[in-house]
């Protein structure tokens, strides 16, 4: 048995409750998972993880090891960083976290021009709309819009999120004119779902109030179509919109004031970062600069 996967792969299920996403992550069949956490069982002489058909939940030894499996695998992970400071080489793997529409359009192009030019380094970039706690959840890196509470974590700004009302040509030739805020009750709105602690919720609520939507989305590409298709007025990050506007397809509707542009920050845990990560955040300041 290799101990040190077997410990990696439960871990990971451990974190995730299934066995498909581990067998993702490893590169390895749902069966293979399996075998090692058995094999696990069977060198511990302890039961970590009751079985169901749809999920896994640990038991009350399989909470304990884990704790301990997580200081070991974070003690090997320094040990690894320790002698890649040594050496000037970043290499493994670096956990992503970040919005939807800015993972997709600023930070993926970023993401992959980094890969290009380290090929030893390996990035997870998961994009989600819902707030995470960097504190808890295994991500290196936490791309995060809006002020920054009180918190342990450490912020580094890189930009800020500027917002636009848009709309096609064809919608506002068809429909009254747009002097101010308090016309919108009289048009088509197309609204963002939001999280409820996401930091642009309570203005985007505020702004369009409490009315029902032409369409609902959490998706800012397919708001963003059904704009350009003339089904009404959407309210969309500036770097999500301009290549509609620069093509002619929308229209910035500058009547309308957007709320005021809020920071963009990478939030990590420790100052002392590995070099694979400090390497990759010197990265994306310098795409973005």
């Amino acid at each position: 048995m290799d101990k040190l996967t077997a410990m990696q792969v439960f871990s990971h299920v451990a974190e995730q409750g299934n066995y498909g996403t581990a067998a993702h992550k490893f590169n390895i069949s749902r069966t293979m998972v399996s075998k090692h956490i058995n094999q696990l069982e069977a060198y511990l002489g302890v039961k970590l993880i009751n079985r169901t058909t749809r999920q896994q939940e640990l038991t009350e030894s399989g909470h304990v090891y884990y704790q301990e499996c997580q200081i070991i695998l974070m003690a090997i992970e320094q040990a690894e960083n320790t002698l890649q400071s040594m050496s000037s080489t970043p290499k493994g793997t670096i956990r992503i976290n970040a919005p939807v529409s800015f993972g997709n359009i600023v930070l993926a192009p970023i993401v992959n021009q980094f890969l290009l030019q380290y090929p030893q380094i390996d990035v997870e970039l998961r994009l989600d709309n819902n707030l995470i706690d960097p504190m808890v959840d295994h991500a290196d890196v936490v791309v995060r819009i809006g002020n920054l509470d009180d918190s342990a974590l450490i912020g580094r700004h890189i930009m800020n999120y500027e917002m636009l009302f848009c709309a096609s040509p064809h919608y506002l030739a068809q429909h009254s004119p747009i002097e101010s805020i308090s016309d919108l009750p009289r048009h088509d709105c197309l609204g963002f779902r939001y999280s409820k602690s996401a930091s642009l919720a309570v203005a985007h609520s505020q702004l369009f109030g409490k009315r029902s939507f032409r369409l609902l989305s959490n998706s800012g590409l397919v708001l963003i179509q059904a704009a350009i298709d003339g089904l009404g007025i959407i309210l969309q990050p500036q770097i999500v919109v301009q290549e509609a506007i620069q093509a002619g397809l929308l229209i910035n509707v500058s009547a309308l004031i957007p709320p005021d542009a809020m920071p963009i920050h990478l939030l990590y845990k420790d100052k002392n970062l590995p070099l694979k990560t400090r390497t990759l955040i010197d990265f994306i300041i310098r795409q973005l600069e």
